[in-house]
């Protein structure tokens, strides 16, 4: 049974839809929000090790941890994850914009733990020797200490290099700050260059996030429409295989388009997300680039049928082959018994030698079949 639904006010007021289609679907609020809350955040396999990644980092003795992933793949939505499950002994400095002097980064270091700072003019040195000062405080206490950085594709090589002097900072036990960089691939390409070679070598964890697969990526739309508070089907299943094609299983992505695809919906007067709304809705919020990633997916789909076709000739070819070539080993087992008979003998009666047994062998030649008859003395 469908929700209850207004259509007269879809109709006079079409554009409201962007903020009210949520009651008309029957649901609590909008479910596909491009803002990183962890209540949405679909647990795929993917993203479970992602997360265990950051938890594993942060309690282990390494010095930096890598999480990197294309735009949208969720990463900032996993390091808020990651935050809300800290462990009660850590303390974490959160940097959501890189793109400072070493100065600024420092500072902001300090600000997020909470470190003092004095109307004074402030240099390198002195922000290390009050950060010093607060790790190895902490360190006594028993408590961790982390810094997470996203969008570290930003950072430039002179931060990243500031960033692995910070991990001087050590006992002779263990290192007093755990540094996590959470970046697009870019960062990956960054740390192979010579001069990010002394950091990449510090880095003693790394893990790329994937897009979604197909099957994850209907059970992320699900997932969130349930968290909302969906309770009657709102897509349908080819309209579900429409998004996964446009959006690539990048989650923002089909965050947009779902999103985009509800208001269309509601606009039409309509309750089920069709295929139809759906391309309509990718190319409104991808423009070329919805058009252009179907006319690829077409492509490939041609492709594989090509591919296809020619595995089933190929396949279909050796089982013909090794047909033909069973029928040869007949033919030629049967040439092997004709030339090589069973030897026969023929016992004839000698009034002078008694029996003598004769044998009776055929032999082939080019010209013509001969029969030899071999005697035999046969003993008493």
């Amino acid at each position: 049974m469908e929700p209850e639904r207004d259509y007269n006010s879809t109709l006079r007021f079409p554009f409201v839809g962007a903020s009210m289609y949520t009651n008309y679907f029957g649901l609590k609020e909008k479910p596909f929000s491009i803002a990183p809350d962890p209540r949405y955040l679909y647990m795929s396999e993917r993203h479970r090790e992602a997360l265990a990644h950051l938890l594993y980092g942060v309690s282990s003795d390494g010095c930096f941890i890598l999480l990197t992933g294309d735009v949208g793949t969720g990463k900032t939505t996993v390091g808020r994850c990651f935050l809300a499950q800290l462990p009660d002994n850590t303390d974490v400095a959160f940097i959501v914009n890189p793109r400072l002097t070493v100065l600024e980064l420092l500072e902001t270091i300090c600000e997020e733990f909470g470190i003092s700072l004095d109307n004074r003019k402030q240099s390198v040195k002195s922000y290390i020797d009050r950060l010093n000062i607060y790790l190895l405080k902490a360190h006594a206490n028993g408590r961790n200490s982390a810094l997470l950085i996203d969008e570290a594709q930003s950072l430039s090589l002179p931060l990243l290099e500031q960033l692995r002097l910070l991990t001087n900072l050590e006992t002779n036990q263990k290192k007093l700050l755990k540094i996590m960089l959470l970046g697009q691939s870019e960062l990956r390409d960054k740390l192979t260059q010579q001069d990010a070679a002394q950091i990449n070598q510090r880095i003693t964890s790394r893990y790329h996030l994937l897009p979604l697969d197909r099957e994850n990526c209907f059970s992320y739309i699900l997932h969130r429409l349930a968290v909302a508070g969906e309770r009657q089907k709102v897509f349908s299943k080819k309209a579900l295989s429409r998004v996964f094609l446009f959006s690539g299983g990048i989650p923002r992505v089909i965050n947009v388009i779902c999103d985009r695809s509800l208001l269309g919906t509601y606009v039409e007067g309509e309750y089920l997300v069709s295929a139809k709304i759906v391309d309509q809705a990718a190319r409104e919020v991808l423009g070329d680039g919805g058009e252009k990633r179907e006319k690829v997916t077409e492509k490939g789909g041609l492709r594989k049928i090509v591919f296809a076709v020619f595995l089933f000739l190929f396949c279909a070819s050796g089982i013909l082959y090794y047909l033909d070539s069973m029928t040869s080993v007949v033919q030629l087992a049967r040439s092997w018994l004709i030339e090589v008979e069973d030897v026969r003998s023929v016992v004839v009666e000698d009034s002078i030698t008694g029996p003598v047994a004769e044998e009776l062998q055929v032999v082939k030649t080019e010209e013509s079949e001969s029969i030899t008859i071999i005697p035999l003395e046969i003993v008493e």
